[in-house]
């Protein structure tokens, strides 16, 4: 079994939580790409936890973890995060988490660079989280990225260094920002990733061997559906793929299908960083919302943009990802609400529209809501379908009618035990 946890949204909608829940069926869990630049919240009885590199099945025991061949890895913020889970009572050894060697480093340049660019753009800012995202992967398609296994191979590495140097000191230069330097750069490699190698391993071989013995593996996504760099709110998008048909290939076990694909979605619409965001609410309403929703960012702490469910979207996340299940989360934080507003359609001048727009479409399109009701009382302590309210049960299918897919799984709460099933699939 292969399934793939996928985000049907702008990314944040508690994919850490469904991972950390569902993993425990199964025998390996692999990100399959992105970086440090979003994090994944798992809270259990060692605590909370925010997690930007590993997956989020290091905290049951047995569960192998992978960082896979799609992923950008920064090097020294894996190893504090490592550091940082070990003093909290996590197990992490070379049996329980696997490092890619075929993964791209993100280098310090990178960051830099990160920075300059943002703050060069200024009011026209792509809201990058700074941590190098971008850069590495520009570089990873420019040819000119270093891989994990490179920074091993002390007989071949500073030629590829000097390499790398010399084409990101021409670019650092443009900003005024001096040049890379050779040595500090070998320094830093030789610190960290030397610090990792008891972890790194050719993972393609580790993952088609597991699957042909019959392992369960889960892909573990980072971001959502809209912040794809193919099929997202360009250019306002993270710079790898997030589609779980990517997952077999991040991971690195391109020939292997998927069989079941778990898309999540939170009960309501949030969003860390720029781009267009058509249900958006602000003033008191806003803050209301994000404070009964603590809708602050895993990785950068920055206050979320938060507004009413998009059914536009969700819709078109949830096609893009063929998600075969669906699992909704934060549904208690609606409990507050008297109405519950509901985005059903985009008005782009003047005429309704239903299927997802793109580009300047996108950028001129306003909410059409409607209002359902709310639930008037706190269900974070139910445990069925049944013990919801009424208006509870018929938001739910309201959703289900309006994305056309089926949700399994309502979380009411962070915990790892505050879910539960509404249908078996």
């Amino acid at each position: 079994m292969i399934t793939a946890v996928v985000g049907i949204n702008w990314g944040d909608e508690g994919k850490g939580r469904m991972v950390d829940l569902l993993c425990a069926g199964y025998d390996i869990v692999a990100r399959y790409q992105g970086g440090n630049n979003a994090g994944h919240t798992v809270v259990n009885d060692m605590g909370k936890f925010a997690l930007n590199l590993i997956p989020c099945g290091i905290f049951r025991a047995g569960i192998v973890n992978v960082l896979g061949t799609g992923m950008v890895i920064d090097p020294e913020h894996l190893w504090n995060e490592i550091e940082t889970l070990r003093a909290r009572g996590a197990e992490i050894t070379p049996d329980n988490l696997k490092v890619s060697e075929k993964a791209i480093i993100c280098m310090p340049y990178h960051r830099t660079l990160d920075v300059l660019e943002e703050d060069r753009l200024g009011a026209n800012a792509q809201g990058s989280t700074r941590r190098g995202i971008a850069p590495v992967y520009s570089d990873k398609y420019h040819r000119k990225a270093l891989r994990v296994g490179d920074a091993l191979r002390a007989d071949t590495l500073r030629g590829k260094v000097e390499t790398v140097a010399g084409f990101k000191s021409v670019l650092m230069s443009g900003y005024g920002a001096g040049s890379v330097s050779v040595g500090d750069t070998l320094a830093w490699l030789g610190e960290f990733v030397g610090r990792l190698a008891p972890f790194v391993t050719n993972t393609e071989s580790y993952l088609e061997s597991a699957a042909s013995d019959g392992k369960n593996i889960m892909l573990e996504a980072q971001l959502g559906t809209l912040r794809d760099i193919d099929f997202g709110i360009y250019p306002y998008t993270t710079s790898s793929t997030t589609l779980a048909a990517y997952g077999p290939i991040g991971a690195g076990i391109p020939g292997r299908r998927l069989d079941r694909v778990v898309g999540v979605m939170k009960a309501y619409s949030s969003s860390v960083g720029g781009g267009p965001f058509t249900v958006e609410m602000s003033g008191a309403e806003a803050d209301a919302l994000r404070e009964a929703g603590g809708e602050y960012g895993t990785a950068t702490g920055r206050p979320r943009r938060v507004g009413a469910f998009d059914c536009v979207a969700s819709r078109f996340g949830v096609k893009m990802q063929g998600a075969d299940t669906l699992a909704l989360t934060k549904f208690d934080v609606l409990s507050y609400m008297e109405r519950i507003p509901v985005c059903v359609a985009y008005d782009i001048g003047g005429a309704r529209v239903t299927d997802f727009p793109t580009g300047d479409e996108l950028e001129a399109a306003k909410p059409v809501y409607e209002y359902l009701p709310g639930f008037g009382t706190d269900i974070s302590g139910c445990r069925s379908a049944a013990e919801l309210p009424s208006a509870a049960r018929d938001y739910i299918g309201f959703i289900e009618n309006a994305v056309g897919a089926r949700i399994q799984y309502v979380s009411v709460g962070p915990g790892r035990d505050d879910y539960f099933i509404k249908c078996e699939v």
